[in-house]
């Protein structure tokens, strides 16, 4: 390889405005005058990516800066109850700022239709033909890529960073019929789902299940351990979810789906672990006052030593069968 073959990664990137006087310059005048900020997580028949939203992030902070006040209409499927193009009304807004993805469609043509009266910018996006009415339908366009763009760092890299949130792994299970009469797996996961679906986490499907050629799953059991070690937290009904999260030294909120106690609890009174609830007194309360303890110092503390205890436990038996 010769050096001019090499990458260029470690190069400084090329010099660019920042994004708040960019949307100055876009915007033009902006005394008294209110932004509506929309993109593809507007649409009732959109959606709503983590790019797209962090792009949202980064523009509000920048107008926030420049004290342009401003909104942001939401798709009522992601944000219930939040601001929407239907009630978001053309004659309050002086301005439609459109941030991210694709200009092309019906539905941005409809924006310039219902916001007719307002000065249209488009920042960020990706222009696939420059004669589409979805992009000759704006003011202004400022592209990150498409025909005759100047690739402008796309919007996501400029939002402000925020603290990461824990990484949870579930691992629940809808099978194991054998329990028979006894199964309260249905009911776990009735409870358990929604409760998760509302805590602010990266979640990750953990499924003990082993696969071979289905990158879904891990194909061996050091895969999956490896899978476990970069968790903050387990959540499971399941044994093995149970016991080799904490092989691993990583805290799991047990839940025994099985009336009367089965195997979950067992081996959680045999690991003295205590965040394990019965399947048949299970609620959002126990969730939570578990959730926060594996959170805490303590229950991470708690799950290195048993994690310790059990490495401990396994190197023995190699060196008794050696």
């Amino acid at each position: 390889m010769t050096r001019s073959d090499r990458p260029s990664d470690l190069a400084a990137p090329d010099p660019r405005p920042p994004l708040s006087s960019l949307l100055e310059e876009l915007l033009g005048p902006c005394d008294r005058s209110r932004v509506l900020v929309t993109g593809w997580f507007s649409f009732l028949e959109g959606e709503a990516t983590a790019g797209d939203v962090l792009a949202q992030r980064a523009v509000s902070a920048a107008l926030e800066r420049l004290r342009i006040s401003h909104d942001t209409a939401w798709s009522p499927r992601f944000a219930p109850g939040a601001l929407t193009l239907a009630t978001a009304l053309p004659g309050d807004y002086s301005h439609l700022l459109f941030v991210c993805g694709p200009l092309h469609g019906k539905q941005i043509a409809a924006l310039h239709h219902r916001y007719a009266s307002c000065r249209r910018v488009a920042v960020g996006v990706s222009v696939i033909a420059r004669d589409d009415p979805a992009v000759s339908g704006f003011h202004r366009v400022s592209q990150r890529d498409g025909p005759d763009s100047g690739d402008l760092p796309d919007l996501a890299t400029a939002a402000p960073a925020t603290l990461p949130v824990p990484l949870v792994g579930i691992a629940l299970t809808h099978g194991q019929g054998e329990y028979r009469e006894r199964r309260l797996h249905d009911e776990v996961a009735t409870t358990v789902l929604p409760w998760l679906a509302g805590k602010d986490c990266a979640r990750i499907d953990a499924d003990t299940r082993l696969g071979h050629g289905d990158w879904r799953r891990c194909e061996t059991p050091d895969q999956y351990l490896s899978l476990l070690g970069r968790l903050d937290l387990m959540v499971t009904d399941r044994l093995h979810g149970l016991v080799l999260s904490l092989r691993a030294g990583v805290p799991a909120l047990a839940v025994d789906p099985v009336k009367g106690g089965a195997k979950v609890m067992a081996q959680a009174r045999l690991l003295h672990w205590p965040a394990a609830l019965a399947g048949e007194t299970l609620s959002v309360e126990l969730l939570d006052r578990w959730w926060d303890w594996c959170r805490s110092p303590e229950g991470t503390a708690a799950a290195r030593r048993r994690s310790v205890v059990l490495e401990r436990a396994a190197a023995a038996e190699h060196a008794a069968g050696s």
